[in-house]
């Protein structure tokens, strides 16, 4: 666990991070990017953070990979490429920097050193874990391909790279029922999201899909009667689900996508209103693009994807602390599942 204070302590024998309105004022380009749901007294507070983690960017020849549910301040204000899981990873291997920052979760960094090797990649809090990637092992695959011999094993990038290494190929959330239909297999086997894999194999009725009993915590606390009852109070209003969510709560909802797939969606269809129903900074991150859509509406928060912070971001930047390494023979195997998804959604057009 973080010794805040010590953290703190050792930032301030270098940096002057106290809160700058006239700072502020000189970032406020940054700012507008996130005015709508960042006030002025906040910014005032985050801007000398992204300023000296900008600085140092530069000095150390690295690049901050932000995930759609950091916050806004880190998501505008340090994030040099932004989006989901599957745009991540192939960003980790096209960027020519050092140093890759990953503002997400912990399996995100390893999948970036998988792919990376070479380069240094930072994780701001090792403890940013996640409950779906913490729900499936390396014995967990082998107990699948026991009950399905001969099936395929297709992992979402939601695991560690042991789980990696174990599985075939991987998928995301945006590209899953591509991946799926592709594999000339009838018996497929998805881990370790369940609701994930049931709501494919709706869609992709043409193949036995079998899965791993595992969910997001974010995700799964959904339920059909809650968008019910919204779409009852708030007429009009368009739901919009992540495929993570339960089937019957994706089923009551006007669209449904990953997290690129959301963004993607409410920017071509720019509704008056709308719910999205994923991590509460999804909306936060997009509001200032569509100042004419209205976020409304519940959200329940990633509790690991918020331990990144600026302060913790710009720690572990400036001592180099948080390095991610991965057994070199895990590495190889896990980079080869991930390839083969990366190959794949390219060829596909994804």
């Amino acid at each position: 666990m973080f010794d805040l204070p010590a953290l703190r302590t050792s930032l301030a024998e270098k940096y002057d991070l106290s809160p700058s309105p006239e700072l502020a004022e000189e970032m406020s380009d940054i700012y507008q990017k996130m005015s709508r749901v960042v006030t002025p007294a906040d910014w005032a507070i985050y801007a000398p953070y992204v300023k000296a983690i900008n600085q140092l960017k530069t000095e150390r020849n690295a690049v901050v990979l932000g995930h759609n549910y950091m916050t806004p301040e880190i998501y505008h204000g340090i994030s040099d490429f932004v989006g989901d899981s599957l745009q991540l990873a192939m960003k980790a291997t096209e960027v020519e920097a050092d140093i890759i920052v990953q503002c997400g979760v912990h399996f995100m960094a390893e999948t970036s050193k998988v792919l990376s090797p070479e380069k240094i990649v930072l994780m701001p809090d090792m403890e940013a874990g996640c409950s779906l990637a913490e729900s499936i092992t390396a014995e967990g695959i082998e107990e699948m391909r026991r009950r399905y011999p001969g099936a395929p094993v297709v992992s979402y990038v939601n695991t560690t790279a042991e789980v990696k290494a174990a599985s075939d190929i991987c998928c995301t959330s945006s590209n899953a029922e591509q991946i799926i239909s592709a594999l000339d297999a009838e018996t497929i086997i998805m881990t370790p999201d369940q609701y994930l894999a049931q709501n494919v194999a709706r869609n992709v009725p043409e193949k036995n899909i079998v899965w791993w009993e595992g969910s997001c915590i974010v995700h799964e606390q959904y339920t059909a009667q809650d968008l019910r009852d919204f779409r009852e109070w708030n007429p009009g209003t368009r739901l919009i689900a992540h495929p993570e969510c339960p089937p019957d709560v994706v089923a009551e909802a006007d669209f449904s996508g990953s997290t690129s797939g959301i963004l993607n969606y409410v920017t071509k269809e720019k509704p008056e209103k709308a719910l999205l129903i994923t991590e509460c900074s999804m909306a936060s991150n997009i509001a200032d693009e569509l100042p004419e859509v209205e976020f409304v509406g519940p959200c329940n928060m990633c509790p690991y994807m918020k331990k990144i912070t600026l302060e913790k971001v710009l720690y572990s930047l400036d001592t180099m602390t948080g390095q991610v390494e991965v057994d070199p023979a895990v590495a190889e195997k896990a980079r080869l599942a991930v390839q083969r998804m990366l190959d794949l959604s390219r060829k596909l057009g994804l």
